[in-house]
């Protein structure tokens, strides 16, 4: 047991310095050598765990994509909202998700399949508008895994133009605007006026997800 909680904490801490680095110079520029230096560990510990940079950067790009836990709402248009809102924030304080964004839209990236996240995001968001559709939440002409489509790739437009042009500050402000954009014309106008698209969401949604967590802890102690 102690054995694998080492081995735990060691994959851990070789992915959080493959995230900082990938973040900082990007997929192609990164070396192993540089990784190694970041996570303080030997060249055989890494390849134990990861035997590429190709299986770290598809490492960082899962260990991301993991920690996007929603909590369910009944109305699921507030559910996407909430899915867009909670990224936007994370894109700002978390390390993980910038390594694993800037790995995912970085067209340089030769060799590492980019997919993943874009597909795991528009079955996420399908799934989430299929289920808004049956309790009658979309106007009649929405096609689900068609704007599922539409909210991902704006999503990663916004995504990209902030970085561009304020390191991710205005994310939060510009996500909340694309949804008060996008929304309108999707939902049904009894549930768009019950929606919270506040730049403010993603961050009272971390602090919700937080006090979950800690919730069992407290029950457990």
């Amino acid at each position: 047991m102690v054995k694998q909680d080492r081995a735990i904490r060691t994959r851990r801490n070789i992915l959080e310095a493959a995230a900082k680095i990938f973040e900082e110079r990007g997929y192609q520029a990164a070396t192993i050598a540089e990784i190694l230096g970041a996570a303080g560990v030997t060249k055989g510990a890494l390849y134990f765990h990861f035997s590429s940079k190709e299986q770290l950067a598809l490492g960082v790009l899962e260990e991301q994509d993991q920690r996007f836990v929603i909590p369910e709402r009944s109305c699921k248009l507030q559910e996407l909202a909430d899915v867009v809102l909670l990224h936007a924030y994370r894109l700002q304080s978390d390390p993980m998700v910038r390594a694993g964004v800037r790995l995912s839209m970085d067209q340089h990236a030769e060799g590492l399949d980019r997919s993943g996240p874009f597909m795991r995001w528009s079955e996420v968001c399908q799934a989430l508008l299929e289920r808004g559709q049956a309790q009658g939440e979309l106007l009649p002409h929405v096609i689900p895994s068609v704007t599922a489509d539409v909210v991902v790739g704006t999503f990663a437009g916004v995504q990209s133009m902030s970085q561009a042009v304020s390191d991710y500050q205005d994310l939060r402000r510009k996500s909340s605007e694309l949804l008060r954009h996008l929304f309108p014309s999707i939902a049904v106008p009894s549930v768009l006026t019950s929606l919270d698209l506040s730049e403010s969401r993603g961050a009272d949604v971390f602090e919700e997800i937080q006090r979950d967590l800690l919730e069992p802890a407290a029950v457990a102690s």
